[in-house]
């Protein structure tokens, strides 16, 4: 797998890696990778993957997760997912979920590799829908020793069953169509048909929450111009009939903590990874107050989520 580093000792707190996806995609992933203070090349440390949302960058609330846990003795790594941000892979945009769960263990297979990384101390943490493709990952990969989710989402559940699960699996149905529609088109189109993962204005929000998701990606809170906020409408045709949690009752074994707003309409998500998960080591941290997307960036909820998750993968890794 190519990789380039430099050696890392001392001061030396961050550095940007390029990582070869060995996962049949062809894929090249962008990563940053946060050392803790006084790192020494020459020891063994845990390690920590963190993914972004969908529609995200490494830049944005996964490197600052990773940067904060870094302080707490794990080498993290943040990541553009294949297809997006400073990853390669074409179609631009696409939001494959099985290609971002196999990113997961992608950045994995890097870290075995690494001689300062202990490689039973590895484990994976998310953020919104990087939360559940984490949870995939874990599913699927027992390299994954711990599991952590900040405002977790089944990215399958949510675009079947809506933010707040008050639609049916069987009403989704013409969100396959959409994105059937979506493929033909594409076919004769050099520019394919996109659709929104957040809302692209603030008044086609359905409520406040989202509207704060608006908020993150299209103004000076947190936008990044490689985060357009929109997906390849050809994705539906993954993404409806997808399940993070497939399995979970089986093999997700693994310790889980989930960190969830007490205000979050996609709380449910959360609730319903601990319920599956055959683990006998989950737990779930409400942050009294926080909505979904305020656990991404507002400092005070972001010390708390961290506060709970660094004695947690103190303890599992």
């Amino acid at each position: 797998m190519a990789t380039h580093r430099e050696s890392a000792t001392g001061d030396k707190t961050m550095e940007k890696i390029s990582i070869k996806n060995l996962n049949g995609q062809g894929t090249t992933l962008s990563a940053i990778i946060y050392f803790p203070e006084g790192f020494d090349g020459n020891q063994t440390y845990p390690a920590l993957v963190v993914s972004h949302p969908g529609g995200g960058v490494k830049e944005q609330t996964a490197g600052l997760y990773a940067q904060h846990l870094a302080k707490h003795g794990l080498v993290t790594v943040a990541y553009d997912a294949s297809y997006q941000g400073e990853s390669s892979g074409e179609p631009r945009q696409l939001e494959n979920p099985h290609v971002r769960t196999e990113d997961v263990s992608a950045v994995i297979d890097y870290l075995t590799t690494q001689p300062y990384i202990d490689a039973e101390r590895i484990g994976a943490m998310g953020i919104c829908a990087g939360g559940g493709y984490s949870a995939n990952a874990a599913i699927n990969d027992p390299r994954i020793k711990a599991l952590a989710t900040v405002s977790a989402v089944n990215i399958g559940q949510m675009f079947r069953n809506g933010w707040d699960n008050t639609v049916s699996d069987a009403d989704a149905s013409p969100l396959l169509a959409m994105g059937s529609q979506s493929r033909t088109s594409d076919a004769g189109n050099a520019d394919l048909a996109t659709l929104p993962l957040a809302p692209m204005r603030k008044e086609d929000a359905p409520n406040a929450e989202l509207a704060e998701a608006w908020e993150y990606y299209h103004t000076p809170r947190c936008e990044h111009p490689n985060a357009p906020g929109f997906m390849t409408a050809r994705s539906l045709n993954q993404i409806i009939t997808y399940d993070a949690y497939h399995k979970a009752e089986a093999f997700l074994t693994q310790p889980v903590l989930t960190v969830v707003g007490d205000a979050a309409g996609s709380k449910w998500m959360s609730d319903d990874l601990l319920e599956r998960a055959a683990s006998a080591d989950k737990q779930m941290h409400i942050v009294k107050g926080a909505n979904h997307m305020s656990l991404y960036d507002v400092p005070e909820y972001v010390e708390e989520a961290v506060a709970a998750l660094a004695p947690f993968f103190g303890r599992t890794l």
